[in-house]
C-alpha cells in the first residue's frame, strides 16, 4: 500500500532536518502513543551523510483480525535511515525483528523550506507498505499506514516541543 503525508514544522529547515539526526531526539519520542522507548543503535557519519539505525516496538491496540495473523509481542523492528544533509532527503526501510517473510516497508522524506515561510520548515513523506497475509493482509496494511500517519503527525508538535526546550 502506498502512502503520502505532507506536514509542516514551524522552525527552519535545517534545524528540522539536523533534529533528525540527533539521537537526543529519538528519545524524546517515547512521549508518543503506541511506541516503546525508540533505541538508538547506531549512528554514522560521513561528511553530509548519516545513517541512523533505530529500533521501535508498537504498544499500540491491534484488531483481533491482525491478532490472528500477528502477535504483539513481537512487533519490533530496525529504522534504517539514510539521511543527506545536502538535499535534506532521508531515505527509510523498516526491517521487522520478526515476520520479515510478511512484512516489508520503505520509503523516503524530504523536507525543505517552506514557500510561503522561510522559518518553516515542509515534509513530504512517500513510502510503501506490504503485508502478506492471507485474507487480512490489506485491513493490516490499513492499520499500519494509518498508525504510521497520526505517529508522524504526532512528531511534528513534538519536535516543535523539543527545540523549543533546547533554546
Amino acid at each position: 500500500m502506498h502512502f503520502e503525508l505532507d506536514q509542516r514544522f514551524a522552525a527552519p529547515v535545517d534545524v528540522v532536518a539536523d533534529a533528525f539526526c540527533d539521537p537526543g531526539f529519538y528519545e524524546a519520542l517515547a512521549e508518543l502513543p503506541k511506541l516503546g522507548r525508540p533505541e538508538v543503535l547506531g549512528r554514522d557519519e560521513e561528511g553530509d551523510r548519516v545513517v541512523m539505525r533505530v529500533r521501535y516496538r508498537f504498544t499500540g491496540d491491534l484488531s483481533s483480525a491482525a491478532r490472528a495473523v500477528l502477535d504483539p509481542a513481537k512487533l519490533t523492528w530496525v529504522e534504517e535511515a539514510v539521511h543527506d544533509r545536502a538535499t535534506r532527503r532521508v531515505a527509510f526501510t523498516l526491517h521487522p525483528d520478526h515476520y520479515s517473510d510478511r512484512f516489508s516497508s520503505h520509503g523516503t522524506y524530504q523536507f525543505s523550506a517552506a514557500p510561503d515561510d522561510p522559518a518553516a520548515t515542509d515534509r513530504f513523506a512517500s513510502g510503501e507498505v506490504k503485508v502478506r497475509a492471507p485474507l487480512v493482509g490489506s485491513a493490516v496494511e490499513r492499520a499500519i499506514v494509518s498508525g504510521l500517519k497520526e505517529h508522524l503527525g504526532d512528531e511534528v508538535d513534538l519536535l516543535e516541543r523539543w527545540l523549543s526546550a533546547r533554546g
